[in-house]
């Protein structure tokens, strides 16, 4: 018995080719499609068929040997066999399935997979290979030295909070710098917002599907989630209507714009009319802006048309800076933001005042803005390719392009969401599936989010054109 597995880049380094071998024919034995004793195709053969140097194949299996992976049977070649003991790089089981949300936020971060299709992300190359990067290294050292060596204000460092207040009026939003406060990114904001207005038993509305680690901290805080089913243009608004006839909630936390999974963006009608029953109903609105900085000024935000009386905005550069500047932001009513920094000060005392001066410098260089423009070429072009080839590929789109990272995609008639994942995770490609943006895990349709940057890429098209 042999395998055929699908490798790289042409333009990897040897030792990335090597390596990426050695974990795709790992991954197959742990999951069964090589079982041990199995023979593993001859050197020539796997170095022709992979487009490889025969050097190259020979790295990998004696690194397969080495690990416990493979055994050379001298004059028969070499075969697989179970490993043992600890395992370098593979993921665990339930990892590899990433149906829980712990699972899939420790994938985007430890990285086990080559085709990370079902990442949070763009590629690394598109941020820290960017000017912005060159900059970076840079702009550390000249930025240590004007640090005082104490915690800085809990509000933020007040030259960034000035910029964000004069990014916020260019998004028709008016609010000075006392109206905000900086994060450690939105999650941290987030966060800091479900401890301020909820306690335990108390009911809010989501995106149905939506952010699902803000499904996560609802459930650690002991709050009742409530799906509001999300459409192409928005929310549901006659289900929100019933929905919040029935359970009085306290809060609805939506993404309006490039929303995360659905890559569907809020139509102004349909803003207008949120707001109506937001005040019908007396619920507050947490809206999550994590695009902000890829999306058009003008683009519907709830926030603009409340002007953050009913409206609490959370915004981040985490999503197009590089992933090392955790900076977030809450703006909101003075009374409101007060208490959120007092809360802050208790659970963290304060955020990074270092990070949060080189963010500054970012902003006010320019290098920011131009690395922006560069980042939604980037965007632009890899949507082009990667919305006709997922259909090709029989994959339906929930809803058109309008900006961001993500596009929601119906599996083919047929497919199941966790054999997709298991056969993608024996291949090495990361996928998420879309039971787990559902906050009661469940999903009329089988369905899953993909990244735009990673969507083209042939080893994950072909998992469809094999089905």
């Amino acid at each position: 018995m042999q395998t055929a597995l699908t490798l790289a880049d042409d333009n990897a380094s040897p030792d990335t080719k090597v390596e990426a071998l050695v974990k795709r024919i790992a991954l197959a034995i742990d999951h069964g499609l090589l079982p041990a004793g199995a023979r593993l195709r001859s050197i020539r053969d796997c170095a022709d068929k992979e487009a490889l140097s025969r050097n190259t194949v020979v790295e990998a299996y004696n690194r397969l040997i080495a690990r416990g992976y493979a055994e050379s049977r001298p004059g028969s070649g070499y075969f697989a066999r179970k490993a043992t003991g600890p395992r370098a790089q593979v993921p665990a089981a339930h990892l590899s399935e990433a149906v829980d949300v712990v699972s899939l936020l420790r994938e985007q971060l430890e990285q086990h997979y080559e085709v990370r299709v079902g990442d949070g992300r763009p590629p690394a190359s598109w941020m820290e290979g960017s000017e912005l990067g060159r900059h970076l290294r840079g702009v550390r050292s000249s930025t240590w030295s004007q640090l005082e060596h104490g915690y800085g204000t809990p509000w933020g460092y007040l030259p960034l909070r000035q910029t964000i207040a004069r990014l916020l009026h260019e998004r028709a939003i008016q609010a000075d710098a006392r109206q905000v406060l900086l994060t450690q990114g939105a999650n941290h904001a987030l966060d800091l917002i479900v401890r301020q207005l909820l306690q335990p038993g108390d009911v809010v509305l989501v995106d149905s599907p939506g952010y699902y680690p803000l499904f996560g901290k609802l459930k650690l805080a002991k709050v009742e989630m409530v799906g509001v089913p999300r459409l192409p243009d928005g929310p549901d608004l006659d289900a929100l209507h019933t929905l919040a006839a029935t359970h009085r909630p306290k809060v609805f936390f939506t993404q309006s714009l490039a929303h995360n999974p659905t890559g569907g963006s809020l139509s102004l009608a349909k803003a207008h009319r949120l707001l109506q029953l937001a005040a019908q109903h007396d619920l507050q609105i947490v809206e999550d802006d994590p695009f902000a900085d890829l999306m058009p000024a003008s683009a519907p935000r709830l926030s603009a048309l409340d002007q953050l009386d009913r409206v609490i905005y959370v915004s981040s550069f985490s999503k197009t800076l590089s992933a090392g500047l955790r900076v977030g932001f809450i703006a909101g009513r003075s009374a409101t933001i007060n208490d959120l920094c007092d809360l802050k000060m208790v659970t963290l005392v304060s955020t990074s005042d270092f990070v949060e001066r080189v963010v500054s410098q970012l902003i006010d260089g320019g290098q920011y803005r131009r690395h922006l423009t560069r980042l939604k070429a980037r965007l632009d072009a890899a949507q082009r390719l990667s919305i006709p080839a997922m259909e090709r590929a029989g994959l339906r789109l929930f809803s058109p392009y309008t900006g961001g990272y993500y596009a929601w995609a119906e599996l083919p008639h047929g497919e199941s969401e966790i054999a997709l994942v298991r056969r993608a995770a024996a291949l090495g490609i990361f996928i998420s599936p879309g039971s787990v943006f559902f906050p009661d895990r469940h999903s009329e349709r089988a369905r899953m989010r993909v990244n735009m940057a990673y969507a083209s890429d042939e080893r994950f098209l072909r998992l469809f054109q094999a089905a």
